[in-house]
This record gives structure tokens, C-alpha cells and sequence, in this order.
């Protein structure tokens, strides 16, 4: 067996579980990376995987690597940095264990994250949020819960990690009525809840009749529900909620496109950005300040602001076209 194969297992077991106590989601997603990196490299070099070696992993094939996902498996650039930032932890960590190896792994990880365009934030409006709401069919349990997730989803903006995770106990619906998470690098925080959410949440408790430790929205099985089934139910109600909505049509919703729309909501309501970040579970304002850039109208607010006393600000309006005519005589 090749130094390659320890070291990935000691990888995992000693530095992302027992020195990071990485989260599952970690493990999972540098799990996935590295896996489809050894197949890669097995299929190139001809060899199996257990006989792989460190060298076979030089900065020519992490490169072209690179380019195999963007171009054969369509990621983005946002995915293709995320991988090559698993590939640098491990190259980081086999630097201590392996010196011999130093010049292969200095250029690996010496290969830079790709550059690219930060587009705005997609977010619903008032009419497009009513009419999501209104899509599941209450008739039915799973319209019910589907329901009391998206309402829930949409008021305190969790992440779809937090939002699946809830149990019967993360809630609290009497005075200082909120809910508990557990959010990204094990932070945990309180929501508030709105009066309209208690009301769902009471009802669909009443309905879900859990223990505390069972999870809050359960699949039919009683299990916790999957990213991929969160992204499927939101896919189902838009496309019945644009009928009623037709500019949902033109957006491509995602569970953290509910998480904008509570951050939209929360700013446009003139809540500080540091307040919105303490609620979103953010580092720092420097992530939350996005939502800054993403509405028009809190723009002319601050143009407003500044204006020269006894001006006003408006929007262009083209000249009547008769008196244009004049004009121009």
C-alpha cells in the first residue's frame, strides 16, 4: 500500500474528526471531493487506487481535475473552488506527514481559487411570498408541513442544514416565543417568531405529535428530510404558485433564496445590518452587507438623503411628445 491511502484515512479520522470535530456536512462534502479525485486519478495513471501515491497527485493533474468538472460535470466556480479547498486541506496536511513530498504538494497548493462575477441576490416580493404560501394543499399532512416549513423558512431565515435539523424541542411558543438552532461552525442562536408562524407551528405540533428529540418537519418514514427533498418540495410549490405569481416563473428558487428574502425583508424594514447579521448567524456584517446592494429602492432612500435643499429626486419621465415637437421648432 502506497503513503497515499494512510494518509487520507488519517485525513479524515485524525484531523477533520477528532482535532476539528468537523460537522457531517464537512466530511461529507471532502469525502465526495477526494473520492471523485482518486477515481480521477485511477482512470489517468492506470492504476488502482489503494496503489496510488502522493506524487501521482502533482499540480498538472489537480489542474486538469479542475477543468474536468467545470467542463465534463457543468459545476460552477463557486463548486470548483469549494473542491479545490478540500484538496489544499489535505495537501496542507500531508505536508507534516510527508516532506519528502514538499515540492509536489508546494505547487499544489500553490494553484489559486478561480475568480467570479458576484451577482445580486435573488429575493421574493410581498406578492411572490403570499402566493408560495398559499400553494401547498392544507387538505393534507404533507401540504400542512410543507406549509409550516416554507413559513418558517421565509420569517427567520435559517440555511437548509438548520432548517431540517430542527426537533420538537427547538421550540418555544409561549412568552418570548422563538426558536433554538444550531447553525454553521456549531453557533447557536435564537429566532423570534411572528404571531402568524406561533399560530402554524401550534396547530402543526398539535398535528405532529412528537417527541422532543424527533425532528420538527419529518419526512413520511418519520425521518429527517434531505436537501435534495427541501429543493424538490420549493421546485413543486413555485411551479403551482406561479399560475397565481407569474414572475415566480422567471426566478429560480432555492431554500437560500428564502434566506435572502427574510434578510430583504428584515432591511427593508430599516433593521441595521448588524442586527440582520446576528439573525442570519453571520461572521460579520462584511457577508450581510450584500443585501445592501440588492434593492433599488434603499438606493433612492440615500439619494433622497443627500439631495440639495428644496429639490426633489424622481425617476426620468420622458417630455409629452407634442410639446417635444415644439420645442424643437
Amino acid at each position: 500500500m502506497s503513503a497515499l491511502a494512510p494518509t487520507l484515512q488519517a485525513f479524515f479520522t485524525d484531523r477533520l474528526i477528532r482535532q476539528r470535530r468537523a460537522s457531517p456536512h464537512t466530511i461529507t462534502a471532502y469525502r465526495n471531493t477526494l473520492r471523485m479525485l482518486i477515481v480521477f486519478t485511477a482512470q489517468r495513471t492506470g492504476r488502482p487506487a489503494h496503489r496510488l501515491d502522493v506524487s501521482d497527485l502533482d499540480a498538472p493533474l489537480i489542474a486538469a481535475f479542475l477543468d474536468h468538472l467545470e467542463h465534463d460535470r457543468a459545476n460552477s466556480v463557486r463548486t470548483r473552488n469549494a473542491r479545490l479547498a478540500a484538496i489544499h486541506s489535505l495537501f496542507r496536511y500531508a505536508a507534516l506527514r510527508h516532506p519528502e513530498h514538499a515540492d509536489v504538494i508546494q505547487r499544489v497548493l500553490a494553484i489559486p481559487h478561480k475568480r467570479f462575477d458576484r451577482a445580486l441576490v435573488c429575493f421574493l416580493t410581498r406578492e411572490e411570498i403570499e402566493a408560495l404560501l398559499a400553494a401547498p394543499n392544507r387538505d393534507s399532512r404533507i401540504g400542512r408541513r410543507d406549509h409550516a416549513l416554507l413559513l418558517v423558512a421565509v420569517q427567520t431565515g435559517l440555511r437548509v442544514s438548520e432548517l431540517t435539523g430542527l426537533t420538537c424541542a427547538d421550540l418555544r411558543l409561549g412568552a418570548g416565543r422563538h426558536l433554538f438552532c444550531r447553525g454553521k461552525n456549531r453557533k447557536q442562536r435564537c429566532v423570534p417568531l411572528t404571531a402568524q408562524t406561533v399560530a402554524v407551528l401550534k396547530t402543526w405540533l398539535a398535528e405532529r405529535h412528537g417527541e422532543a428529540h424527533d425532528v420538527l418537519f419529518p419526512t413520511n418514514r418519520g425521518g429527517r428530510l434531505s436537501r435534495d427533498t427541501v429543493q424538490w418540495l420549493i421546485t413543486k410549490h413555485v411551479a403551482a404558485a406561479a399560475h397565481r405569481c407569474p414572475s415566480l416563473a422567471t426566478k429560480h428558487i432555492t431554500p437560500h433564496v428564502l434566506r435572502h428574502t427574510c434578510a430583504m425583508n428584515l432591511r427593508q424594514a430599516g433593521v441595521d445590518v448588524s442586527v440582520i447579521a446576528l439573525w442570519l448567524g453571520h461572521e460579520g456584517i462584511e457577508t450581510t452587507s450584500i443585501y445592501l446592494n440588492a434593492d433599488l429602492r434603499i438606493k433612492e432612500q440615500a439619494l433622497a438623503r443627500t439631495a440639495p435643499p428644496g429639490t426633489s429626486t424622481s425617476r426620468y419621465r420622458a417630455p409629452d411628445t407634442l410639446l417635444a415637437f415644439l420645442d424643437g421648432l
